[in-house]
Parts: C-alpha cells; sequence; structure tokens
C-alpha cells in the first residue's frame, strides 16, 4: 500500500508540472486552453491509466486499455470546440486542440509510468509549438494579429493610429476579448501580406494592453 501511494503521489505530480509547463507556454501566447486547462486535462487523463491498472489489479479482471482508450476519443471533442472559424475565413485553434489531445496521451503514459516516452514527447511537443511557430510565420502569406484595448470606445481611436504604425492596408474584426475582462475589446487585424513589423511595438499604443500575432 505506501508504494503505491508513493507511486500515486509521483505520477500526479509529475502530471501536475509538465501540464503546467505546456500549458504556461500556451497562455503566453493568449491561447483558449492556457495553464489550468492542460493540467486538468493532464490529471485525468493520468488518473484514467492508474485506474484502470489498479482495478485490474485489485479485481483481477478488467482491460487496463478501455478506459485510456475513451479518453482519447473524448478528449477529440473538447479540442473541436477549441477550433474556430473567424469572420475572415481563417481558422484558429488547431495547434491548441491538437495540443489538449496530445497532453491526453502523456498524461496516459504517466499513468502507466512509461516517464521515458512522456518525456521525450514533451520535449518534442515544446519544441514544434515554440520553434516551428516561428518558421511558419516566415511562411505565411498574410499577417494576423490580435490586439486587446482596455476600452471598448477607443475603437476608432486606436484604428486611425495602428495606420500610423502598419505600412500596409488591413482589414479588421472587432470580437469579445480573450482575457474575458470587463470593458475591454478584441481586435483582430488582417494584413494581405507580410510585413516587417515588431508587433510589440503596437504596445506603445494608448488603451492597446495585449497584442499578438496569430
Amino acid at each position: 500500500m505506501k508504494t503505491l501511494i508513493i507511486h500515486t503521489i509521483i505520477r500526479f505530480l509529475v502530471a501536475v508540472i509538465i501540464g503546467g509547463f505546456i500549458g504556461s507556454e500556451r497562455a503566453r501566447h493568449g491561447r483558449a486552453a492556457g495553464m489550468r486547462t492542460y493540467i486538468l486535462v493532464y490529471l485525468g487523463s493520468c488518473m484514467t491509466a492508474m485506474t484502470g491498472m489498479y482495478v485490474s489489479q485489485t479485481l483481477g479482471f478488467g482491460n487496463v486499455l478501455r478506459l485510456p482508450a475513451q479518453v482519447i476519443s473524448g478528449i477529440g471533442f473538447l479540442g473541436a470546440g477549441m477550433i474556430i472559424l473567424k469572420p475572415n475565413n481563417v481558422i484558429t485553434g488547431l495547434t491548441t486542440a491538437a495540443g489538449v489531445w496530445t497532453t491526453a496521451t502523456i498524461g496516459i503514459a504517466v499513468g502507466y509510468g512509461y516517464y521515458i516516452g512522456a518525456l521525450i514527447v514533451t520535449v518534442l511537443f515544446l519544441a514544434t509549438i515554440i520553434l516551428f511557430a516561428k518558421f511558419e510565420r516566415h511562411r505565411k502569406s498574410a499577417e494576423v494579429i490580435y490586439i486587446e484595448l482596455d476600452n471598448l470606445y477607443k475603437v476608432n481611436a486606436t484604428l486611425t493610429e495602428l495606420k500610423k504604425y502598419i505600412p500596409e492596408a488591413f482589414s479588421y474584426q472587432i470580437f469579445a476579448p480573450k482575457s474575458n475582462h470587463s470593458g475591454n475589446v478584441g481586435i483582430n487585424l488582417v494584413i494581405d501580406k507580410r510585413i516587417d513589423l515588431d508587433v510589440s511595438s503596437l504596445t506603445e499604443i494608448e488603451n492597446v494592453v495585449f497584442v499578438i500575432e496569430e
């Protein structure tokens, strides 16, 4: 029993650490699924795998792979809810959805005690979303920038200021802020071609509180 408790604590701690690490990186980029989402997905999938093993070992029957198999398909529905088709026909959320699904599989691996596999996939996961994101930004034919204002009545004034920073013509969509802060408003800027722009400079504009490349 003591060994079981130790193994359980270790696996849950690994789930929280890795899930939080991956989630913090996604939250830093303003994604819908942040640290708490990834930790909960990780813990749930880890618990599922451990429960399957516990029932099989304790009662002497049961398929240890059946419960985790349901997690893999169930997480697909959670990920589907994160994929959004915006008015400008720009699809967002695919990477977040794939990330949540992959996090679930890592959690299952940790639940079974397959630490080396979980560690390797975690490293590759982070390398993919960090390094390849930069590569994809260079290949995109259009630029999509999300900005958030702390005053929804300053949209027109902010758009006028943005024209001083962005040399190319752009279209925009206004929608609810990602931060969910009351009084804030989100704007997606769609620039027809790639430009050399330091997006962090846009935070110098009054009322702009957050900027990120989509």
